[in-house]
Parts: structure tokens; sequence; C-alpha cells
């Protein structure tokens, strides 16, 4: 049976710190170039590793769901990381010019992130509209842009913070029914219409929320009478206001999630008659609620920064030709000449045309000769149709 990594399996979903260590062998192939033996039994020992981290992350937890004998939905939960103790090479041989390794290693998952070369890279990322689920709420103070608004500066702090290229798509909302958000997701929890939104904006992650609650605590206390304004003048009604968004990122490639987290906080709307001009204004940020809201949005922030960093750098091949290939991404994403990334081939079978494509192991690596801003091209060892090698398929920096 031919053994498939799907990127669910491979690349995003988190498994538990307390899963057990195993001991697993993987075999890694390295060039030795100008005789220089060192550094390709360097390689092929990466390789190797790479080879039982896979080998790790497939194994950790696993259900398909299978009809006539063929496999029509599968769902995976693997470690997003993986931390290899005790590595020993049991093996090592050299045929002509290529140097063959096998490690044994204990394998456990790791309880943080073990960032590797992908923290160099910088991860593409389109930042999506956070629409409200109950608009007659923004009536007080006239914040009923903040389905737009707080989107358009989450996706400015991400800019500022620097580890991300940040796409703005705030008009675009992904989801039908706000009040069951997210909705229209398939069986292995994929959202059907964020790798459509994902390849139309060439990104890798889509980020997206939804705007639960800006209610106030007491509508009561916001009448027009000349009471009521004294009331809130001497404080004695409850101004306190409510903010709850629900935050969301999915992985571009398959639609599947790989974080969602609900961010609430309360605190009292003091904005003068007048002085608030929309979410985000000058006159909402002067408000207690404003600041506590801005605290908020640095929480998303570091969330969306902390649940990428331990994602690896993956990229579209966008050409094949012999033995070069160009990539859709370049020195934007912090490529460089000399950089190396693995190539995985990215199928889909006609008996499941709505599963999550697989991806499967190519075992040959792209060294990165040119970069331009937006793209680079570089060459493999052998002619891409060899190991069947296209268009759109991935190249990946673990």
């Amino acid at each position: 049976m031919k053994l498939a990594i799907s990127i669910v399996t491979a690349l995003l979903l988190l498994v538990s710190a307390g899963a057990q260590a195993v001991v697993l062998e993987g075999v890694g192939h390295a060039t030795i170039h100008n005789n220089d033996v060192d550094s390709a039994r360097q390689e092929a020992k990466k390789a190797a590793l790479r080879d039982v981290s896979l080998q790790y992350e497939t194994r950790i937890s696993s259900r398909d769901t299978m009809e006539n004998g063929v496999v029509t939905e599968s769902r995976l939960q693997v470690a997003s990381s993986a931390r290899a103790k005790s590595v020993e090479v049991v093996d090592e041989y050299r045929r002509g010019n290529l140097l063959r390794v096998t490690v044994r290693a204990d394998m456990s998952a790791s309880g943080q992130c073990q960032a590797g070369e992908a923290s160099e890279l910088r991860k593409r990322v389109a930042v999506t509209g956070f629409p409200m689920v109950y608009p007659d709420q923004a009536r007080i103070g006239r914040i009923d842009d903040a389905g737009e608004i707080l989107p358009q500066l989450l996706q400015a702090d991400l800019r500022e913070s620097g580890n991300l290229q940040v796409f703005g798509a705030t008009t675009q909302s992904l989801f039908g029914d706000l009040l069951n958000a997210p909705t229209q997701q398939k069986f292995n929890n994929r959202l059907t219409n964020v790798i459509e939104v994902a390849r139309e904006l060439g990104v890798q992650f889509v980020v997206a929320g939804v705007i639960r609650d800006v209610g106030v605590s007491d509508p009561d206390a916001w009448g027009s009478s000349i009471i009521d304004r004294m009331q809130r003048v001497i404080g004695a009604v409850n101004q306190n206001r409510r903010f709850v968004a629900d935050l969301m990122i999915y992985d571009g490639f398959s639609g599947s999630p790989i974080y969602q987290q609900r961010f609430a906080t309360e605190a009292r709307w003091d904005a003068g008659p007048g002085s608030s001009d929309g979410f985000g204004s000058a006159g909402f940020q002067e408000t207690s609620y404003g600041r506590a809201v801005g605290g908020l949005m640095d929480d998303m922030t570091s969330a969306v920064n902390s649940a990428l960093a331990c994602q690896p750098f993956i990229t579209r091949v966008t050409r094949v030709d012999g033995n070069k290939v160009t990539l859709d991404s370049g020195a934007t994403a912090g490529l460089r000449p000399g950089d190396e990334l693995k190539l995985y081939r990215s199928n889909s079978f006609f008996d499941s045309p709505g599963a999550t494509p697989e991806l499967v192991d190519s075992r040959t690596t792209m060294t990165v000769n040119n970069v331009h801003p937006d793209f680079s091209n570089g060459s493999i060892p052998i002619y891409g149709g060899q190991i069947n090698i296209q268009r759109d398929d991935v190249a990946i920096v673990w």
C-alpha cells in the first residue's frame, strides 16, 4: 500500500505533549560533491531525521473511513513538531557519489515549539473580515464598522511585528452562518471556501474571525432623558460594555483549522456625546473600553504569531522545466540563494473529490539559485518528470 502523507497529517494539527516516546529508524540520502564526504554525511543525517519525524507524526492518531475497500475520508491528529533524543547512526553505505545514512532516534512530542529553519522565513497570511453577529449592538458609539476596522488593525499589527507577510481581505467573510460559525465544514474539519481564498490571494494561511458581542451591560442606562444623563454623569448606572470575538486560523492548502480562540473583555464605555466616531477612532481609543479592546488586540496579534511560528514554511511550485523549478515565494519571504527546500507531490484522487490533497515526499531537495521579490527558481539533481514534480506541488522548509 502506497504511503501518502496528507497536509493535515504532516504539517498542521497539534497533539498532546504527553504522547509516549517511540524509537524509530529513518533513512536519508545525499550526493557527495567534490569528494566532500563529511558535508554529504551531515545532509544525509538531516534527511534521515526528517524521515524519522514524519514516521513519528503519522503514527500519533489515525482514523480512516472506508467504503468498499476505498478510503473516502481521513481524520488525523499529529504533532506539529517532534523532538529526537538519543540519535544514533546505525548504518552508512556509499555507492559512487551517493551516500545513504540510517539513524535510530527516540522520538517524543515536543511540549514547546522547536522552530527550525522555517522560523527564519516569513509565511504569507491573509486577514479576512470579522463580521458582527448582532450589528444593532454597534449603534451606541457608532462602531458598526468594527467588522472591517478590527481586521485592518490586526493586519497592521501583524505587519509591524515583521514575522509574516500579511495580505488584506477585510471585505471578505468566510462564514455564511455567523451564529454557528465556523460552518460549512466537512468531516475532517476543513472549511470549504478557505482553499479558494488562499489560492486567490497566494497565501499559506487565512486568519478569520467573528465579533460575537459588543453590547452594553445595561441598555436602560443609555436613555436620552435628563434623568438618564444625570445617572450616567454620577455613575449611578452600569456603563460597562462587552467585547467578545472568535479568532480562527486555517491552513490555505488543506482548509484545515490550526488555531481557534475566543477573546473577551469588558470595560466602561465612557465616551462623551459625539466623541466616538467609529471603531478604532481617536475618540474610541480614549475610552476605557477602547483601551481594553486595544489590549485584547495585542493578545490576538501575539496569538497569531505564536500559532504560526511552529508551522513549516510551504510554497507552491509554479513551473518545472527539466531540472529547473520555480517557486511562488522569493526575497520578501526571506529566501536566499543556496537555500534548500524539500519537494512534495500533491496528490488528489478521483474517488475522493473533496478530500484533502495528500503530500508524498519526492525525496528530492531543491537548491535555490536565483531570488526575485515574489518568486525564486532553482535546480534539482534530476529531471522533474522522473519524480513527477509539476505545477501546484509544494516545497517545504521545516
